[in-house]
């Protein structure tokens, strides 16, 4: 049994899956440098990579016209030295007082979805994959895009069943995530989810989680931090991230059986690239330090003994 960080990525066309995956553990290891002390053993390290499923062919680093549909204009590129750390706590005012009507508005209490119509637009518009992923088959195929990459997910994760694994899910990858996570329970088993730039609070994916668990026919009167998840949840968000909107999902969503819930933390996401500062780009969340602490945390805490394993466990049921 070892240290597992896997990722899996979110949003649009990426770069190719080998060097996609390289620049996340630069940058996990650009802030595990800057903000830690260096005396932590390289863990595996494995981004679960579903652009292909969406996109012919992936985005070229080695393209320079900016007006072909492959071009990467978002490259990974270490943290300027000047970069800009905002202060956040009138915006965070603001934004606290339009969530609390928000979600009143949109989301009812048996998780039903007003303006239904709407949101389905809006995700169609602006949100390709997450379309696909909710309405959409594979061409030729009698299979359902979120079926395809679920199921990428959930190889990699039952494959590493035995080791000590922390799953990184950016924006829609904490989809697919928390689905996975939910979905297959007794097959998935985590130590820390960490979702960074998520969507997983606004209303439509809310409902539309809860939806699918019904239709399974689960009973859920709150939506749960998933079973799978053994020690923490760590939600990551920059509040200028417009995906990750409602970035406090402590509201949505509650500790699970084992006491897990999740945990909010507003950051600064300091990425630019080619003079645009992006806040919803992963490498930017994969270098701040809060979340380079909590990878930190992982990879140098020993395993508890087995007999405090077992005083714990007898702790917890004795607690319910």
């Amino acid at each position: 049994m070892g240290k597992v960080i896997i990722g899996i990525h979110g949003l649009g066309n990426k770069p190719k899956s080998g060097l996609l995956e390289e620049w996340w553990w630069n940058a996990i290891a650009e802030g595990l440098l800057k903000h830690t002390v260096n005396n932590y053993r390289k863990p595996k390290f494995k981004l679960v990579y579903w652009a292909d499923v969406l996109h012919d062919k992936p985005k070229d680093e080695n393209c320079t016209n900016p007006d072909d549909p492959f071009y990467l204009n978002e490259p990974y590129e270490p943290e300027s030295l000047n970069s800009e750390i905002k202060e956040h706590s009138v915006r965070k005012k603001i934004m606290d007082a339009i969530l609390y009507e928000f979600d009143k508005v949109f989301l009812n209490d048996d998780y039903s979805l007003n303006f239904s119509a709407l949101s389905d637009l809006l995700i169609q518009k602006y949100f390709s994959d997450l379309d696909a992923y909710y309405a959409n088959k594979l061409n030729g195929k009698n299979q359902m895009v979120r079926d395809v990459l679920r199921n990428r997910l959930k190889t990699i994760l039952i494959q590493h069943k035995k080791d000590d694994v922390m799953l990184i899910a950016h924006s829609m990858g904490s989809i697919i995530a928390f689905d996975v996570l939910s979905l297959f329970a007794s097959q998935v088993k985590i130590n820390t989810l960490v979702t960074i730039g998520s969507p997983l609070g606004l209303p439509v994916v809310v409902s539309k989680i809860a939806n699918e668990l019904q239709l399974k026919n689960r009973k859920i009167q709150k939506l749960k931090t998933p079973v799978s998840v053994q020690k923490y949840w760590f939600n990551f968000s920059d509040l200028e991230d417009k995906v990750a909107f409602n970035y406090n999902l402590d509201d949505d969503f509650y500790e699970n059986s084992n006491g897990i819930k999740v945990f909010d933390f507003v950051v600064n996401n300091t990425y630019i690239s080619n003079g645009e500062h992006n806040p919803h780009k992963s490498y930017g969340y994969l270098r701040t330090p809060e979340f380079s602490t909590k990878i930190y945390d992982f990879l140098t805490k020993k395993p508890l003994p087995l007999h405090h394993k077992i005083w714990h466990y007898i702790r917890q049921i004795l607690q319910k």
